[in-house]
């Protein structure tokens, strides 16, 4: 059942047409049993914006603002929603994902830690925008130390488009989060009827439904309206990271690789105060002779470095072109930049600079 809905108040003006013709359809929440008589899952779903809650904007055809449907509002437009889960919901932010930050991430932790703690849910759903939620996913992967399933969901169409994919994207996370099966696989993305683990989960194109897949290891499972099935056994918990008692986390730096160049850009990370700089390398994190030895002199300055790559799938190694060893530098394995550079500043947090301890970590499911 919808239970204890915060800001129920629908705005047809808002969630659109289609939206409003849902809400009609919806019958009122009163169930309490699942169709096979037990007690219905509790989960929470808190928002935080994005494209799953966008209205459209009449600055081009396909335009829209992001953030500007509540997670109440989505869930109440979803018919059947109520028979899968006892759910709540609460507004974090309501952000672009582009505009996430650490306060957001904090903010988060501390909501699904006391839930959790308070024995109020057995699932969370989190409704967010598609450009950075594999680097939210990651995160909470690496800070949340729970068997609760905790499932982040978007759209890649806003609420009011002809053929919204956020209702049955959030129809399925619902499902996933408060399903007996998902417990102990960590925090996982939904989309597309399919399940993606955070470590490898990837947004791969501008515009299409089809955007998140893992390159380097494939789905963890697959659900629709009829089935929910896992591919493999649950995964070993690896070590969490504390967090700081409040934000920001230490300053992390991206470099992206190119032709042509110099030093300037990682001089200019070290003297801005990066703790750490994360090198999007060609191929193989690979870098100009410049960049190499700027990067060099930032790791003997106490700067932390790691190297991954631009290139969209693929391992990076140690000591293959570049002398990670004799440089001080640490690999990013099979994780993209954005991830490595979560990673890296959590890493910074807990005071674990050395970079024999920090490509360990890299190393850690």
């Amino acid at each position: 059942m919808l239970h204890s809905l915060r800001s129920t108040r629908f705005a047809p003006a808002i969630v659109g047409l289609a939206a409003a013709l849902m809400i009609g359809l919806a019958s009122p929440a009163t169930a309490q049993q699942s169709p096979a008589g037990g007690a219905l899952a509790r989960v929470l779903v808190l928002g935080t914006g994005g494209t799953i809650a966008g209205q459209a904007n009449a600055r081009a055809g396909n335009a829209y603002d992001s953030g500007k449907v509540s997670a109440a509002n989505l869930i109440a437009a979803i018919p059947g929603i109520d028979q899968l889960a006892q759910i709540s919901a609460e507004q974090i932010s309501s952000i672009g994902s582009q505009d996430m930050n650490d306060k957001v991430w904090f903010d988060l932790v501390k909501r699904i830690r006391a839930a959790i703690d308070n024995k109020e849910v057995d699932g969370v759903v989190i409704t967010h925008g598609t450009d950075t939620m594999e680097e939210t996913a990651f995160f909470l992967q690496n800070v949340l130390d729970t068997d609760i399933p905790v499932v982040l969901v978007g759209s890649m169409r806003p609420s009011t488009a002809i053929g919204a994919d956020g209702p049955a994207n959030l129809y399925d996370a619902m499902r996933v989060a408060s399903a007996p099966e998902s417990r102990g696989r960590g925090v996982l993305v939904v989309l597309n009827d399919t399940i993606h683990g955070a470590r490898w989960v990837q947004k791969t194109n501008t515009t299409s439904v089809q955007t998140f897949r893992s390159p380097d290891a494939g789905p963890v499972g697959y659900v629709d309206t009829g089935s929910l099935r896992f591919l493999a056994a649950a995964p070993t918990k690896g070590a969490k990271l504390k967090l700081p008692d409040a934000p920001p986390l230490p300053r992390v730096d991206i470099i992206y690789s190119h032709a042509n160049m110099d030093a300037a850009e990682v001089e200019d990370a070290v003297k801005r105060g990066a703790k750490g700089i994360v090198l999007a390398g060609v191929g193989d994190g690979n870098s100009s002779k410049g960049a190499i030895d700027a990067l060099a002199s930032a790791a003997k300055q106490g700067v932390v470095v790691v190297r991954s790559t631009r290139v969209g799938s693929g391992y990076v190694n140690r000591n293959v072109e570049v002398e990670d060893d004799k440089l001080g530098f640490a690999v990013a394995l099979d994780l993209n930049p954005q991830k490595a550079r979560v990673l890296l500043a959590l890493l910074i947090a807990n005071g674990i600079t050395d970079p024999k301890a920090v490509q360990q970590a890299y190393a850690q499911p």
